[in-house]
């Protein structure tokens, strides 16, 4: 997947086109010709701009991740410098993310539920957004001053912010990632006292 795709107004109707129904339904479940016709261009057209239905899910998933950073973003840069503050700007955006485009759960985690090979080239997409979250943790987790334990409560806030995005997009809490941000919050004022 070396070669840039041409992002064309048709590339972009595409994409937003996969985006909607491989969130919706799944990414095995939609093809190639639903895709076209919900984006309004032929399969020529598609195969044109991303080559391969392999290559519009890795394109897919980059974008949902792009996505989420620009969300995430000005949330914490609202939250300003205080570590637990930007902590809990992560999961409060989290909230407003899935409330707002992610019904259905986490989309990185709905595609590695179908995409569990490592060797297909949408699995490195999957992990690396998993990975930046991670990293994003333990930069706050270090920035509030808990040296000896960052990467172990790191890890533990990841594992808080993922059970949030699975039960929340589950519905079985309503209140899921408040709650995981409570906890999240409380850990990393522990950690430092």
């Amino acid at each position: 997947m070396s070669t840039a795709v041409d992002w064309t107004p048709k590339a972009r109707a595409v994409l937003t086109a996969a985006g909607e129904l491989f969130y919706a339904h799944g990414i095995h479940a939609v093809g190639v010709d639903a895709i076209a016709e919900r984006a309004g261009v032929t399969k020529k057209t598609l195969y044109d701009r991303f080559g391969s239905k392999e290559r519009l899910v890795v394109e897919y998933l980059r974008d949902r991740d792009a996505q989420w950073r620009a969300f995430l973003a000005p949330r914490l840069e609202a939250a300003g410098s205080a570590p637990e503050r930007r902590l809990a700007a992560v999961f409060d955006a989290s909230a407003a993310w899935s409330a707002d485009r992610g019904t259905k759960g986490c989309g990185m985690i709905n595609a590695h539920a179908e995409i569990s090979d490592p060797a297909h080239p949408a699995y490195a997409v999957i992990v690396g957004q998993k990975q930046w979250m991670l990293q994003l943790f333990t930069e706050l987790v270090a920035a509030a001053g808990a040296e000896d334990q960052t990467a172990r409560l790191a890890e533990d806030i990841l594992l808080l912010h993922e059970g949030a995005l699975v039960t929340a997009g589950i519905g079985v809490l309503p209140d899921a990632f408040a709650r995981a941000r409570d906890v999240a919050v409380n850990r990393l004022a522990a950690a430092v006292r």
